[in-house]
């Protein structure tokens, strides 16, 4: 019988998870919130700090003579602008050009790397290492990960680590040390806010835990589950494995794969960069002629949605958490994309949702219909197609 996994963090988790409500994350228990209701957690990441088990994440090493030349063949990125320190965010398709899966790609030092994704990439990696003189190594369960999300992050972890992290840029890393325990804090996270995320020897998790808790007492840190997280992310625009696309490796059928052009990631794909990397002729292809599909923002009427219910008596009903749910979208009769998360932001007062839209549609500004349900019944609220993200804040890159 299939077991699932603990994180290093569990012996914390566990009981501060009021509800004891868990989610199944990459062959691992991870808290889906702490609290009855996602208010505080959420606010958390907005207001004040964030603290969030990230340990399920896929962590690869690799390392090298020929590490560089790996990654160059396998993600859109030109790996060779990568310094040591800094981490890029990326993707890594087939050879249609379709997104397998993302995560990031920190470069510990000459010839030493740190893969993150989604699922597990192992055998993806090692079938386009033949040849290389690269070394792979999984290290899931052996490496714990916290992230650090909110406003007041850098206060705490100023307070809590050996060395400032104020001259810490932006998609960058360094090391240092919490309570004597050597860690990694790279300037990352899934929550478009300021935040850092901290990698530490599996054994070492509980002291770590203990010691960030005890630094942000004073600056309003709470442990944040993963529900309040997919509100935050959602504003912020970023989208997720298996919920706002599927892996080409993992599609039953082409309508269900995407592009990193499709999925707005046009940024990571250096065409720029010299030599062959997987999928690079198809996105040749899609860059000259154009992508048929978008994922964009939309923003729902609320004037509509209120109008909607008060037919039947009823004030709108908006859910307590981010929806991962597939709902057409429709011009006039026709069906022209789907939204695949939505959620009401509490910070920016608005029903908002990601969706992919067919062309010309995908036009910002473009008045759409998204369906909801009032009632038991099918409706349609008013929408605009926005671009992405819908919240940024100016100080999550400062």
């Amino acid at each position: 019988m299939f077991e699932l996994k603990r994180t290093p963090f569990h012996e914390r988790t566990s009981k501060l998870c009021l509800p004891q409500n868990w989610r199944r994350w990459a062959g691992y228990l991870v808290a889906g919130s702490y609290e009855l209701t996602l208010d505080r957690e959420y606010w958390a990441i907005r207001n004040s700090a964030a603290l969030i088990d990230v340990t399920p994440l896929m962590k690869y090493i690799i390392k090298g003579k020929d590490a560089s030349r790996l990654l160059n063949r396998v993600v859109t990125r030109d790996m060779d602008r990568l310094k040591v320190g800094q981490v890029y965010y990326t993707g890594w398709c087939d050879e249609e050009g379709k997104l397998i899966d993302d995560g990031t790609v920190a470069r510990l030092d000459e010839t030493s790397y740190r893969l993150t994704s989604a699922e597990p990439n192992l055998r993806w990696l090692a079938m386009n290492a033949v040849s290389l003189d690269v070394e792979i190594r999984e290290v899931t369960d052996s490496v714990a990960a916290l992230s650090l999300q909110g406003p007041n992050s850098r206060a705490i972890l100023n307070r809590a680590a050996a060395e400032s992290v104020d001259g810490l840029k932006y998609f960058r890393l360094m090391q240092n040390k919490l309570d004597e325990i050597p860690v990694t804090i790279s300037r990352t996270g899934y929550t478009g806010d300021l935040g850092y995320e901290i990698w530490m020897d599996a054994e070492d998790a509980l002291r770590v835990w203990d010691r960030l808790m005890e630094a942000g007492a004073d600056y309003g840190i709470m442990p944040v589950g993963i529900l309040a997280m997919d509100m935050a992310r959602v504003e912020a625009g970023l989208f997720m494995l298996e919920v706002d696309y599927t892996s080409a490796s993992q599609a039953w059928i082409e309508p269900q794969k995407s592009s990193p052009f499709e999925l707005g990631l046009d940024w990571t794909v250096a065409l720029d960069k010299p030599g062959y990397f997987v999928g690079r002729r198809a996105l040749e292809h899609e860059k000259r002629a154009g992508s048929a599909w978008k994922l964009m923002g939309l923003e729902v009427e609320w004037e509509g949605m209120e109008r909607l219910f008060k037919e039947v008596g009823l004030p709108p009903q908006i859910p307590g958490m981010a929806v991962r749910e597939s709902l057409p979208v429709l011009v006039g009769d026709v069906q022209v994309g789907y939204v695949s998360t939505s959620t009401w932001s509490p910070l920016l007062k608005k029903y908002i949702a990601l969706a992919h839209l067919q062309r010309p549609y995908y036009e910002a500004g473009t008045n759409v219909r998204m369906e909801i349900t009032v009632e038991h019944h099918r409706q349609h609220a008013a929408a605009k197609v926005v671009k992405l993200p819908f919240y940024e804040p100016e100080w999550k890159k400062k």
